[in-house]
């Protein structure tokens, strides 16, 4: 269990905080847990501090969640906090994976494993610039469906994935032995804030499935009176110094004298397609990290390590005009996407190591990074030839919207491409509501890529593909053969090599490129460097790395070592538009254009 937390008897960071005790007997009692008194948190009867950061498991390969972890502990932390994706644990309908790098009960256990405490944040709704915040596209089926409400087809939903996710949280909960010290009710409900009933719901939810440990809520400070629920802690989310004279008084007028946290420090941003690389000084993180301590506030790092939008999970957001998350969730953090270390890291290092009373534990040595060969792809397989090997096309007379084509056992399309083709006898002006990007062709082709579904804010009208009718000189097609090109595992399955050719001169796009990278020694991290690429997905032996395009801000993908095989590893590019000759490879990622923010 974790052995070592920060103590104290005062709110001010002058005095060092003794953190080496948490084995005393009567911490091994376990009766009370993390409580909110008065001003002060109490683990048992001791004032504690929560010094936390945030790691999401779904983020990073499992095979690194120690070494990520182990530098948090190094960086002079306490606690882990943790988003939990509904739907990538319950990717259709009453099925649920919490295997591989799903394992959340593994990613709790490594943390007690290296002395650090977890405060869990289940939602059902995270945000986290994830697709849907996190909830199912398959709730998406039911016209009338209003997301975070207590709307009948949401709460049944809600109910069952409770009903599996909780009793694997309920065993590692404190007063069970286990390292979670705390939950947070949903996630930034006060800026949503539309059925006062919802978060009293969620709250029970909870509760009556074996929660007992500190219930908390987050919201930033516009939705801060909103989003707090009777008996649940409130915390704050921030960035700027300016809004740290906020923490106090809006704190206090939520809920009075009780114990203040950030629970989002934002030590960076995330980037969208099309725009900048966001960077926050690392000085002014010091800066602000050592003011929210000085104001007497527990504090959590969001993120300490980013990640990878790993495949098609990455979110969006919208509000005067849509713009997708890009695959990178480096998010400019305390460690870098591939776990490497920064300044900001540096920096709070010798802070936290300075109010510590105790030595920090060393800091892992940093992964190896390896520049590869490059690869010259040597098959190739357009799209419209590859449509024969795949699984028999929907009939439909009308489109039907990825969410509700009959697929994956009734639960719809989530993510990857759709292709709606169907026969015009015309020529004339088209028009439909494609959601996000469509292609046509001749033979009428739309090939529509789901660029994923916002994330925060207006989220009922999230449904992806061709969106109603499609219209000729004002008048609706019809007769549709619709393909579901999620491009899972499987998809690849059903392409022998028998069926590649060679890359022709002139490719006909959209297409598949096949190559083989070589690794001869033990694998290392790298990134992939697509120059003369316009815009895609690779898949490494079947991982699915994630989308490149060419207007940046990111340049290049980060590809684990872990996921190489020592020997010929099988790439595959698939390209929208334009091929480049070769797949390079680096040490160093590329992020583009940077900005930082004020």
């Amino acid at each position: 269990m974790p052995g070592s937390a920060f103590l104290v008897d005062t709110p001010s960071r002058l005095r060092r905080l003794d953190w080496s005790n948490l084995t005393r007997p009567w911490l091994r009692r376990r009766q009370l847990g993390l409580q909110a008194k008065d001003q002060n948190f109490m683990l048992e009867d001791s004032t504690f501090w929560i010094f936390g950061g945030s790691v999401h498991y779904f983020r990073v390969p499992k095979e690194y969640w120690r070494d990520r972890l182990l530098k948090m502990k190094a960086c002079g932390l306490n606690t882990l906090t943790t988003y939990v994706p509904w739907n990538l644990h319950e990717p259709e309908r009453g099925r649920f994976d919490f295997s591989g790098n799903l394992d959340l009960e593994a990613f709790v256990l490594t943390a007690a494993e290296i002395g650090l405490w977890v405060i869990l944040r289940p939602g059902p709704y995270i945000c986290s610039e994830i697709d849907l915040g996190g909830l199912p596209s398959w709730l998406l089926q039911d016209s009338g469906m209003r997301l975070r409400t207590t709307y009948k087809g949401f709460t049944n939903a809600v109910d069952l994935y409770f009903d599996h996710l909780m009793p694997r949280v309920v065993p590692l909960q404190y007063k069970h032995g286990g390292p979670i010290i705390a939950v947070q009710v949903e996630n930034e409900y006060g800026s949503y804030n539309k059925d006062p009933t919802y978060m009293p719901y969620i709250k029970k939810a909870l509760e009556d499935r074996g929660i007992e440990e500190l219930l908390l809520t987050s919201d930033n400070k516009d939705g801060l009176s909103s989003g707090a629920v009777d008996g649940v802690l409130a915390t704050i989310n921030l960035q700027s110094q300016h809004d740290l004279q906020l923490l106090s008084t809006f704190l206090f007028t939520v809920q009075g004298a009780r114990p203040k946290m950030v629970m989002e420090y934002w030590t960076g941003w995330f980037d969208s397609w099309g725009g900048t690389h966001n960077i926050l000084d690392s000085s002014e993180v010091l800066k602000t990290v050592s003011a929210i301590i000085d104001a007497g506030s527990s504090i959590n790092l969001y993120m300490f390590h980013g990640g990878t939008n790993f495949g098609f999970i990455n979110g969006a957001m919208h509000y005067y005009d849509y713009k997708s998350h890009v695959t990178s969730y480096d998010y400019d953090a305390v460690l870098t996407e591939a776990g490497d270390y920064t300044a900001k890291y540096l920096q709070l290092r010798d802070f936290f190591g300075s109010i510590s009373g105790t030595p920090l534990p060393p800091p892992p040595d940093p992964l190896p990074k390896t520049a590869y060969e490059s690869v010259t792809p040597a098959f190739y397989l357009s799209l419209w030839d590859a449509l024969k090997y795949m699984e028999a096309p929907i009939n439909s007379e009308q489109p039907v919207n990825m969410e509700n084509l009959p697929v994956n056992n009734g639960n719809g399309q989530s993510f990857g491409y759709t292709l709606y083709e169907t026969t015009i006898a015309s020529s004339g002006v088209l028009s439909a509501f494609v959601r996000d990007r469509g292609q046509g062709y001749t033979t009428l082709r739309i090939l529509v890529e789901n660029c994923g579904r916002v994330n925060y804010g207006e989220i009922d009208n999230q449904r992806k593909g061709l969106i109603g009718n499609i219209y000729l000189n004002d008048s609706p097609l019809s007769k549709f053969r619709i393909y579901s090109l999620d491009m899972k595992k499987s998809f690849f399955q059903r392409f022998s090599f028998d069926e590649w050719n060679k890359v022709p001169e002139a490719p006909t796009f959209p297409a598949f490129f096949l190559g083989a990278l070589s690794v001869a020694l033990s694998p290392s991290d790298t990134f992939m460097k697509l120059e003369g690429w316009e815009k895609g997905v690779v898949f490494i032996n079947g991982q699915n790395l994630g989308r490149y395009w060419n207007i940046g801000p990111q340049e290049t993908l980060y590809l684990p070592g872990t996921w190489l095989d020592q020997g010929i590893n099988q790439v595959i590019v698939f390209e929208e538009k334009m091929a480049g000759s070769v797949i390079q490879f680096t040490e160093t990622p590329h992020l583009g254009r940077s900005r930082y923010i004020n």
